[in-house]
C-alpha cells in the first residue's frame, strides 16, 4: 500500500469514527506514522484529502451495489437498491452523512451534475428508473427528477434519523424506510 493510500484509509477511519471534524492532518499523520507536514506532498490541505476519502467511499460503495446481483424487474431493483442504500446508512452514519448530506465544495450538485451522469450513485437509481419506463411498470416521467425524488426521501429520512429526529430502533427504521419507499415506487407504477 502506497503513503497516499494508507492517509487516505486513515482519514477514512478518523472520518467513520468521529466526523469530519475528527479528521485532523495532525491526527492522520499520527496513525500513519509519519510528520503533518509529510501529508501535503499527497493533498494539498485537509479539504483536498477529505474529498479523496468521499471519492474513494463513492467508488467502494458503487463497486459493491454494482457486483449485486439485481433483479430484472426494475421496481424489484429499486427495492433492493434501498435497502442497500439504509443499510450502508445505519452501518456507517458518519461517513454516510460526509459522503451524502453534509455541504462540500466539490459535491455533485442538481441537475447539471446529476443529467451529466457525473454522479455514479444516482446513475444506478436513474437506470432503475429507466428500466422500471422500458419495462412499462413506471410512468414515462423526467428520469433524473424521478431519481432525485428517490433518493431525497432517503437522504431526508436518514438524516432525521441520525439527528434522532425520528426516534426507533434500527430495525424499526429501516422498516419504516422499506414501507415509505414502497409507497414511492408504487406512485411511480403506470
Amino acid at each position: 500500500m502506497t503513503t497516499k493510500e494508507r492517509i487516505t484509509v486513515a482519514a477514512t477511519y478518523l472520518l467513520t469514527e468521529h466526523g469530519a471534524a475528527g479528521v485532523s492532518m495532525r491526527k492522520v499523520a499520527a496513525a500513519v506514522g509519519i510528520t503533518p507536514m509529510a501529508i501535503y506532498q499527497y493533498f494539498p490541505d485537509r479539504e483536498t484529502l477529505l474529498n479523496a476519502v468521499a471519492d474513494t467511499a463513492f467508488a467502494e460503495l458503487v463497486r459493491r451495489w454494482e457486483a449485486a446481483d439485481r433483479p430484472v424487474a426494475a421496481d424489484e431493483r429499486l427495492r433492493e437498491m434501498l435497502v442497500d442504500h439504509v443499510d450502508f446508512a445505519l452501518a456507517q452514519p458518519r461517513l454516510y452523512d460526509y459522503m451524502f448530506t453534509e455541504r462540500r465544495d466539490q459535491a455533485r450538485q442538481f441537475p447539471a451534475d446529476f443529467r451529466a451522469r457525473r454522479s455514479p450513485t444516482l446513475n444506478l437509481v436513474a437506470d432503475a428508473v429507466t428500466a422500471g419506463v422500458e419495462q412499462k411498470l413506471f410512468r414515462d416521467q423526467d428520469i433524473w427528477e424521478t431519481s432525485l425524488m428517490f433518493a431525497a426521501l432517503l437522504h431526508g429520512l436518514i438524516q432525521l434519523h441520525h439527528g434522532d429526529r425520528i426516534s426507533m430502533p434500527d430495525k424499526s427504521f429501516r422498516t419504516l424506510c422499506l414501507r415509505l419507499g414502497e409507497r414511492m415506487i408504487d406512485e411511480l407504477r403506470v
